[in-house]
């Protein structure tokens, strides 16, 4: 084997090996490639999340709003209670004071 063989020896198999790569290369393009359809889909995809994380959002919102305003009714309703027990207390003490004051009147 001469000079000018080897050198086309190695011309073809480096060309060869180019020809290979490029077709690789064409293959895992040709497979890998976004189509319109999947980036509708995923546009479509965003979408819903966005709006699921509003609506989240929306939701954390009203039961913070919600739970404030029990906790306001709730501290509201136990003061009352706690002046319905003060008065009815008052009233009970009263009430034995003036049967002590009949009792005396009548013995």
């Amino acid at each position: 084997m001469n000079r000018i063989e080897f050198v086309v020896a190695i011309a073809v198999i480096l060309f060869l090996a180019f020809a290979l790569g490029w077709f690789a290369s064409w293959l895992v393009n040709r497979f890998s490639r976004v189509t319109h359809s999947d980036m509708a889909e995923l546009e479509d995809m965003a979408k819903s999340l966005h709006d699921a994380e509003e609506q989240r959002d929306e939701a954390i919102t009203y039961l913070q709003y919600r739970e404030q305003e029990l906790s306001t009714q709730l501290q509201q309703t136990d003061a009352e209670l706690q002046a319905a027990m003060d008065g009815l207390r008052e009233a009970r003490q009263e009430a034995a004071e003036l049967r002590g004051y009949i009792e005396s009147l009548n013995a």
